[in-house]
């Protein structure tokens, strides 16, 4: 077994250390479909997700106040506001789909990441040469300061609008999915 081979091995063994605790159902048939190639695997994955955030400089757990990897609706938004106790500052986040992926070559790599810009993933690269790893990343979200001191600063109708849009973009990352699973 090589070097890659063993890193791959070990990779795909791990316990999921994500803050879900498993792969999002959207983008697990083609996590599954990138870890079955002999030269490539995967190391993070998200399909695109809403969040209600802390502001914050540090990366934690307890950052997140709402998170919801599918769509969602006025009510959950404003019920998650409601009920939210923290009195900084809080962000609304719709995020698009992320996935990290180690590659055999350098040539891997940059195939990959080209079948990836031709599904619609446009930010997508390589991150480091040494190891071979790409970031594929599509660019369909939205973020604004939604509460502060424990008041909610836009309207219901602003809301409103911010849950079709959030969803349309959230539509959109999914096709995006399905076209990379199809070009692998």
């Amino acid at each position: 077994m090589n070097e890659f081979e063993l890193k791959k091995n070990n990779q795909l063994e791990k316990k999921d250390k994500s803050s879900i605790g498993s792969w999002d159902s959207k983008i697990v048939k083609l996590c599954g479909k990138v870890n079955k190639k002999k030269n490539y695997y995967t190391t993070s994955s998200c399909s695109g997700r809403v969040v209600l955030l802390k502001e914050s400089e540090k990366k934690a757990r307890d950052l997140f106040l709402f998170r919801k990897h599918g769509k969602i609706s006025f009510q959950e938004l404003k019920k998650a506001l409601e009920k939210t106790e923290y009195k900084g500052l809080v962000y609304f986040k719709q995020e698009p789909c992320i996935l990290h992926v180690a590659c055999f070559s350098l040539d891997d790599a940059q195939d990959l990441v080209n079948k990836a810009k031709l599904a619609g993933w446009k930010r997508s690269g390589i991150m480091s040469i040494k190891r071979n790893m790409i970031e594929l990343l599509s660019t369909e979200q939205l973020s604004f300061p939604i509460m502060d001191n424990g008041s909610i600063l836009v309207s219901d109708n602003f809301l409103k609008l911010v849950v079709k849009e959030s969803n349309k973009k959230l539509e959109k990352v999914w096709k995006k999915i399905s076209r990379l699973k199809e070009l692998i």
